[in-house]
């Protein structure tokens, strides 16, 4: 039997899988609704009442999307918000001259372009997939509604722009402040092991940003966190296999970054 895949734009809000096969496209492992969501209880904005869940699934539309696709592009109207279900988005902003600065990187139950459909402005950010993802889109007028009716989410929204705010700030202060592009490298590596669990001294994840992008992060070049790499591989401090990143020291790393 073949294959049907398609998008349901509004009732379920769901994707529906039909066939003998049940592969989703890009090997993700479909989330079907709203209300079967394994991260409802771990996402802040995922985790509400029944009735707010029901509601919100009945105005989603899903879909898949491949590595490198657009979300949305900085400056273009705002339309709605979308809900990352499964995957990694990064968020960036861009100069005249070309220039990139990646502002972060989005996981699993975060809502991007949020501030936009709020005011009513244009996305102040540009939402590249970095990985095949899922991700839940909610129209504007939609999403106003269903603020108004459900006071617990807007409680949520308003706690999740003041999250990105901080965020915001403590990005400017490592950029702005650090001393050096080592420092700036070693916190981000040690950042993103942040959650990672720690065996024989050694920290293990999957990193599958390029030199480009993390120079992106932390406003250096791409030459500078390819020399820097090399170093602290050279020092041991970390080892690289593939997208598989190792922390062999983290009290050296750290040291580094509190130089």
């Amino acid at each position: 039997m073949a294959l049907e895949f398609r998008i349901v734009p509004r009732g379920k809000g769901r994707i529906l899988w039909r066939g003998s096969s049940m592969r989703a496209p890009y090997g993700l492992q479909i989330i079907e609704s709203c209300l079967t969501c394994p991260h409802r209880e771990d996402r802040l904005f995922c985790n509400l009442s029944p009735e707010a869940v029901k509601r919100l699934s009945s105005i989603t539309a899903s879909a898949s999307y491949p590595k490198g696709a657009m979300l949305f592009v900085e400056g273009q109207v705002a339309r709605g918000v979308f809900i990352l279900c499964a995957g990694r988005v990064k968020l960036s902003t861009s100069s005249a001259d070309g220039k990139t600065l990646i502002l972060r990187v989005a996981e699993t139950g975060d809502v991007l372009g949020l501030a936009g459909t709020i005011s009513g402005k244009a996305y102040e950010l540009t939402a590249e997939v970095l990985e095949p993802s899922q991700a839940n889109f909610i129209g504007r007028p939609d999403f106003l509604n269903f603020l108004r009716d459900h006071g617990e989410a807007a409680l949520r929204v308003a706690q999740l722009l003041s999250e990105t705010y901080h965020a915001a700030i403590a990005e400017m202060r490592t950029i702005g402040l650090s001393h050096s592009a080592g420092e700036k490298l070693s916190r981000f590596l040690l950042d993103w092991a942040a959650d990672q669990k720690t065996e024989k001294g050694e920290t293990r994840f999957t990193l599958t940003l390029t030199h480009e992008e993390i120079a992106q992060m932390i406003g250096a070049s791409r030459e500078t966190v390819t020399r820097l790499f090399a170093d602290f591989k050279k020092k041991k401090l970390i080892e690289v296999k593939g997208s598989t990143l190792i922390i062999r020291d983290r009290s050296g790393l750290e040291r580094v970054r509190e130089a």
